[in-house]
């Protein structure tokens, strides 16, 4: 029946993040640590707050943009925390996960043929959604001796006239790399000069573990031309309840609503409940599990350097990515080989773009006790390869 499929979604790898997670599934005694989900549940006072929303009956659609105290609230909390301004009934849409923002804004934005710079390695939906929506992919490759920070020469390098929209994804997954204010600013100046519209996701913004995070939409003259794109998923360990948003210029936000409208509908009230309490009341909560993943940070990145592996140490969202290369295999064949052998799942640098190769990603979200025994298995595995 492929005669009747579009060849452009034909064209589209499968997700080298959920390959090998499903392959672990159908196996016993795997340790996984390939996906992005953490081991928390969602603090009880958000959670309280949507069954009490269930039991009130409030089981109907929100506006499109999403709950107006919920966008109320946001405005509030972003003005206070992060330093952007935004209108939260004209300015903020609340999707379906930041996912979701991510598409919208690459169909919103897109004609056939412009191109996307997008940082390589990054998070494997940023090239999906720009080849869905007719864009030309340009990496910009980021590297390990600049500690995976993007750098202005590059973008130059990879930069073509038709370039319309510049990704940004820090904190970084999968590197976990951060940029300061001092980094981002030759980024702004070269999006401005060259009339780039940035879509900065910034989900792992509260994630940092060193100095305070700089959104993007902080930086002289990108507040117009950023989209700024975050959500609850990872702070508020909240990945199924898919709460996310995106704020930026009333043109931009007003036109993905209205393809929004047409997909979605809205998000789930009772997640945009939950995720409104997080706002009020959620931040001791939030506190609490980010210094629980800055103590896994450090275990992870000492244990790699124990067993003999190069690890760029990571200062924002929860992800490590050794270096492997020194194993003899390539990043595919160590996460295919460590699963058969030692029953633990990782993440091929590979499915973050061509420049992941010789690494792989791994997760701290999850238990202590689970990754010290991961680290162990992969130890083993190591030992037997230098």
């Amino acid at each position: 029946m492929k005669q009747y499929l579009s060849p452009l979604a034909l064209s589209l790898k499968p997700s080298g993040i959920r390959k090998f997670f499903d392959l672990a599934a159908t196996m016993e005694d795997v340790i996984s640590l390939g996906v992005g989900e953490p081991d928390f549940a969602t603090p009880w006072v958000m959670r309280e707050a949507a069954i009490y929303s269930l039991e009130q009956g409030q089981t109907m659609y929100t506006s499109n943009a999403g709950l107006i105290e919920l966008r109320r609230e946001l405005a509030k909390y972003l003005a206070k925390h992060q330093g952007l301004n935004y209108n939260p009934e004209k300015e903020i849409l609340i999707t379906v996960g930041a996912s979701e923002a991510i598409d919208l804004a690459m169909r919103a934005l897109i004609n056939p043929g412009d191109g996307v710079l997008i940082p390589d390695p990054s998070f494997v939906a940023y090239a999906g959604c720009a080849t869905l929506a007719g864009a030309e992919v340009h990496y910009v490759p980021t590297r390990a001796e600049h500690d995976f920070r993007l750098q202005v020469e590059d973008l130059q390098l990879a930069y073509t006239p038709n370039c319309k929209i510049l990704v940004l994804s820090y904190p970084n997954n999968p590197t976990g790399a951060i940029m300061t204010r001092e980094d981002l600013l030759p980024i702004a100046r070269f999006a401005s000069e060259h009339d780039l519209i940035v879509l900065s996701d910034e989900i792992y913004s509260d994630l940092t573990y060193a100095g305070n995070h700089t959104p993007f939409a902080t930086l002289p003259y990108m507040n117009n031309r950023t989209l700024h794109v975050s959500g609850f998923s990872k702070a508020y360990a909240m990945t199924g309840w898919r709460v996310g948003y995106v704020a930026g210029h009333e043109d931009f936000i007003q036109t993905m609503t209205r393809i929004h409208q047409y997909t979605i509908m809205c998000a789930p009230i009772m997640a945009q409940v939950a995720a409104l309490e997080g706002l009020r009341s959620g931040e001791s909560a939030k506190r609490e599990m980010i210094m629980e993943y800055d103590r896994r940070r450090r275990l992870m990145v000492n244990g790699f350097r124990e067993m003999g592996l190069n690890c760029f140490e990571p200062l924002g969202a929860f992800y490590v990515f050794p270096e492997i290369s020194v194993t003899g295999l390539s990043s595919d064949e160590f996460a295919e080989e460590l699963l058969k052998e030692e029953r633990v799942a990782v993440v091929p640098g590979t499915a973050f773009g061509p420049g992941g190769e010789g690494h792989i990603r791994c997760s701290y979200a999850y238990s202590t006790e689970q990754l010290l025994e991961a680290l162990n298995r992969m130890n083993r595995f190591v030992k037997k390869r230098l």
